[in-house]
């Protein structure tokens, strides 16, 4: 049976990452985060006090950036160099500038192709905000995966509570709807459905029916 390649995109808190990633165990196919490597060079950027509006700058770093994903028992541990970030990436501080840094081209550039390559063998699924529209738009499979606000915000929060956060409930939709109306209308690759993606709204559904609906239509193409 011949092994595809999915992409998966939606708004933050959509829960892509998490049901991505139980979809290709199940399936036995190479997740790939690509969300957590946006994360990552957000990170160096922070990091090294890098202002976003110096190109050159951030061309430098992203050129010299090492990134390593490697699976791990809820997310990818990510590497940049040899020093894990997995926890780190995920702060608000991190969360509120991914979208400048993910919209720069040099940042860009260097990580679709990056992604391309990852991709290349087939038996992959890659989520984020243009993997069905710019970095694999020949995908197999294509999904956009998305929820209400209320229930990203709800999700999100849980999970940033879990892990010590003390920010508010309606401090995080905020934020997500901030994010959304970025994404979206930043100029490179903004945030859109492609013409030939699968909606799913999940804004009713747990993870595992997530991961359910995801896993039965790779199945189906698969044939």
């Amino acid at each position: 049976m011949r092994k595809i390649t999915v992409a998966i995109d939606g708004p933050a808190g959509a829960g892509k990452s998490s049901a991505a990633k139980m979809a290709a165990a199940r399936l036995r196919y190479l997740y790939i985060d690509t969300g957590a490597m946006y994360r990552a060079v957000t990170w160096a950027v922070l990091t090294e006090r890098i202002d976003i509006d110096d190109a050159a700058a951030v061309k430098r770093l992203t050129d010299a950036l090492q990134i390593r994903l490697e699976p791990g028992p809820h997310l990818c541990r990510v590497y940049v160099g040899e020093t894990e970030v997995t926890e780190t990436i995920r702060t608000p501080y991190v969360s509120s500038h991914v979208s400048s840094v993910a919209a720069l081209a040099v940042v860009r550039e260097k990580l679709v192709q990056l992604q391309r390559e990852m991709a290349a063998s087939g038996g992959v699924i890659l989520d984020g905000r243009d993997i069905g529209t710019v970095v694999l738009p020949q995908a197999d499979l294509k999904i956009y995966l998305t929820a209400s606000v209320a229930s990203r915000a709800r999700r999100r929060f849980l999970e940033m509570h879990a892990s010590g956060s003390t920010e508010t409930l309606e401090a995080v939709q905020r934020s997500i709807a901030a994010r959304d109306d970025m994404d979206s209308h930043r100029e490179l690759s903004p945030l859109r459905r492609a013409e030939d993606a699968i909606l799913i709204d999940n804004s009713e559904l747990n993870l595992d029916e997530t991961a359910d609906v995801i896993t039965d239509l790779i199945r189906a193409r698969e044939r």
